[in-house]
């Protein structure tokens, strides 16, 4: 088993509960974990490896890192030619217009084009872009210019200088694939999470797994309120993973397109879901919105079995009715900036 681990380049552990095995890789830029309940335990280190290749795979094909991923490609054909894509990216990419169509725009992978203005990746070093500079990329904004064409299975973007990005939705894409995979290697009672982005099926014994909400101005281990979740997903968008205060102020990675500013609304959103790719796309959008619009779009669009827990812009707590019988807040978020 030892072997095994360090020749995947994977580590494992066992918890103290009996039953429970937990495995931990790196991929798409953030850890990935998977937790089993099973007495199984070599099928599950076999099915954790495969999970993190697959976590890889999509994240080489996904990312605008390195040139050779086909949302790169798009992005420097941008104005210039339509790219084959394959079906994946295709699904991915249409699956982020139609949450930009149904939420007011909000949800926009064209946000790429601020990248290198604001800095919060490895070169986060707490400066602010220039105003001019963000109003000259707003113009190359804007989730109607990505063409898709199905039958030929391209993407084009319209305009010089256009950018996309699929770091909002990509995660939770991979997490429901990994957990299709995890279902058809026969396996029930199991969590799956990469980073921010977690789906819950079964549970651990005769009793459900449960699953924590940050506090938003806590350390990273610090939760305000507590659920028991089965067969959902279970997915937090904060301001507080990628950022940083200056001058009282706090400047984070989740941008609203239509300023290229940091959205100001909310702290943290977490959303439960039947999925999570719907759980990772629109907890972006409840954060740009805020809770009071989030409850409008929600009706809007007939989201069913999907609920939300805001903790906003002045630190109060707000939720959907059908989570709050569920969810337990065990002690205020802390304040702060």
């Amino acid at each position: 088993m030892r072997a095994l681990l360090v020749l995947c380049l994977f580590v494992a552990s066992a918890a103290a509960a009996p039953g429970k095995l937990t495995y931990t890789d790196k991929a798409m830029g953030t850890y990935v974990t998977v937790w089993f309940w099973t007495d199984r335990q070599e099928d599950a280190a076999s099915a954790a490896k495969a999970v993190f290749d697959e976590m890889k795979r999509l994240d080489a094909e996904m990312t605008t890192w390195t040139p050779t991923g086909e949302t790169a490609k798009i992005n420097a054909s941008a104005g210039v030619k339509p790219v084959k894509v394959s079906d994946e990216e295709l699904e991915v990419i249409e699956r982020a217009l139609d949450v930009s169509k149904h939420s007011g725009g909000v949800f926009d992978i064209t946000v790429e084009a601020f990248r290198g203005l604001w800095k919060f990746d490895e070169d986060m070093d707490g400066t602010l872009p220039d105003p001019a500079a963000v109003k000259e990329r707003l113009a190359k904004i804007g989730w109607r210019d990505v063409i898709v064409d199905k039958k030929a299975k391209t993407v084009f973007l319209k305009r010089k200088g256009m950018a996309i990005t699929l770091g909002g939705i990509a995660k939770g894409y991979a997490v429901d694939k990994c957990v299709a995979l995890l279902k058809k290697r026969g396996f029930t009672d199991f969590m799956v999470q990469a980073g921010g982005d977690m789906y819950i099926a079964g549970s651990k014994g005769p009793e459900p797994w449960t699953v924590g909400i940050r506090d938003p101005r806590g350390t990273r281990d610090e939760m305000f309120a507590l659920a028991p979740v089965r067969d959902h997903s279970f997915s937090t968008s904060g301001d507080y993973e990628r950022g940083f205060v200056k001058d009282n102020i706090r400047y984070h990675h989740i941008l609203d397109p239509r300023t290229g500013q940091p959205a100001n609304m909310s702290r943290s959103v977490t959303i439960r879901a039947k999925d999570a790719y719907t759980a990772d796309a629109w907890s972006k959008v409840m954060f740009i919105w805020g809770w009071k619009k989030g409850l409008e779009l929600i009706k809007e669009n007939k989201l069913d079995d999907f609920e939300v827990v805001w903790v906003d812009d002045q630190n109060e707590v707000h939720m959907t009715p059908g989570i709050e019988k569920d969810l337990k807040v065990i002690r205020p978020p802390t304040p702060g900036p």
